[in-house]
């Protein structure tokens, strides 16, 4: 039988595994204790195998921490995780969507993402850790507007 995975709000007993997958994924650490709160986990076995994260800036967000465990890759869990986090963004009223990414900028078009410069990204997410310390100059900056 094939292991099925279960989208749930990530909770506090899930940080050191959603570290542990991030890790594994050469993704930052910085301000991932802080938003747990907003993050979504993927379950299968009772096992964590992916993890998306919003972390709130006032009227916008930053989507961070897409990370799914390399056995699980290309099996639409990480479409379901970044899905689940787009519905959440749109549920707490979010203006726009923002991330930074070195390796997946083909991947976000396909959710509506588009190529901006980090310049027009706003204020309040340009000052979060990831995008002031933990993702290089060389990452490239993607939006998704949310509502008008």
């Amino acid at each position: 039988m094939i292991a099925t995975t279960h989208i749930r709000p990530a909770g506090d007993t899930d940080l050191a595994a959603i570290e542990e997958l991030l890790t594994q994924s050469n993704l930052p650490l910085d301000g991932v204790r802080e938003a747990l709160g907003t993050f979504v986990v993927a379950e299968a076995d009772g096992d964590l195998v992916g993890v998306a994260g919003l972390e709130i800036c006032c009227d916008d967000a930053l989507l961070r921490s897409v990370a799914v465990s390399p056995e699980w890759r290309s099996r639409g869990v990480g479409r379901a995780l970044v899905t689940r986090a787009i519905s959440d963004a749109e549920a707490r009223g979010i203006r726009a969507l923002y991330l930074l990414t070195t390796t997946a900028e083909g991947y976000f078009p396909s959710f509506g993402f588009k190529n901006v410069e980090r310049a027009d990204v706003p204020e309040a997410v340009r000052a979060t850790r990831e995008f002031t310390v933990a993702c290089p100059a060389s990452a490239a900056a993607m939006s998704r507007s949310l509502r008008p």
